[in-house]
């Protein structure tokens, strides 16, 4: 299975970036050995269409645009469901398990998803009730993934 983030807004070179690059980096290196083929990230620009609604339809285009349509797809969004370290491992492990090639995450702009996004989101996962700011929101995703793979793995990463 190959893991993506599909995100709204580049981070620019600083802090984040390279918190972000560091736990992708720490789950590339883990990926292999818990079945994972890859673990990549694509960036789209943020759209400059005139309304909120506009944009969400512009930003869940390219979101979308060239998806597998067998691909799990996992929408952020403060709305959706929230889930333990161990649950989000369980998560990845039975969609690794029962075949899927490709899961994909995405994370909006600042209007957040347009409905084509809910549409064909296979499941809404929030990291919380609170709003993340995107070049946060990157770095938790990063993390966590990197979490889920050593949860998988046994690793003493996780300490519960």
């Amino acid at each position: 299975m190959r893991i993506a983030i599909h995100a709204v807004g580049r981070l620019k070179a600083g802090p984040e970036k390279e918190l972000a690059g560091e736990y992708l980096a720490r789950a590339a290196g883990l990926a292999r050995t818990a079945g994972i083929k890859s673990v990549t990230v694509s960036e789209y620009p943020e759209s400059t269409a005139a309304t909120a609604l506009l944009r969400q339809a512009d930003e869940a285009g390219r979101l979308l645009a060239g998806l597998d349509g067998r691909a799990v797809v996992i929408a952020l969004d403060e709305r959706g469901r929230e889930m333990t370290s161990p649950q989000w491992a369980a998560e990845i492990a039975r969609h690794r398990d029962s075949g899927i090639q490709d899961f994909v995450l995405l994370i909006g702009g600042p209007d957040g998803h347009g409905q084509a996004v809910a549409a064909r989101a296979d499941m809404q996962l929030a990291f919380g009730k609170l709003t993340w700011p995107h070049r946060l929101m990157r770095i938790l995703l990063a993390e966590q993934i990197y979490r889920a793979l050593t949860i998988l793995l046994n690793h003493p990463y996780h300490r519960a």
